[in-house]
């Protein structure tokens, strides 16, 4: 990676990207837990079918329970994001759409991670 003054080995970031994964489930149960306080207030919306904030129901949607070998996770990231950021959404759906939008990201970038792990070896 090259640009302008500032230069930065590949491998070392490669491995630093690699190594920044490695508690994600305790990063999601944190997650999850925090939606669950925050969403509790949502109960007063039930004749509306909400989102989920389940992350093997986002990773479905994402198209990440079975990824493609060469799967373009910015195109992944960016669709998703035109159809769940919470500047697009309702007032009301905003704190599930933020959630949601964290989850959607932190699950790309382990897939991510994953196949950079696979492409290494």
């Amino acid at each position: 990676l090259h640009s302008g003054r500032i230069k930065v080995a590949g491998e070392s970031v490669a491995a630093e990207y690699r190594e920044s994964g490695a508690d994600l489930a305790a990063e999601f149960a944190a997650l999850l837990d925090r939606a669950k306080l925050t969403l509790a207030g949502e109960e007063h919306w039930p004749e509306e079918k909400l989102p989920s904030i389940d992350p093997e129901a986002i990773a479905g949607e994402l198209g990440l329970d079975h990824p493609a070998k060469n799967a373009d996770f910015g195109r992944i990231r960016r669709n998703f994001a035109f159809a769940n950021h919470p500047d697009r959404v309702a007032p009301h759906l905003r704190q599930r759409a933020m959630i949601r939008m964290q989850v959607a990201n932190m699950l790309i970038d382990e897939a991510k991670r994953r196949a950079l792990a696979g492409a290494r070896r």
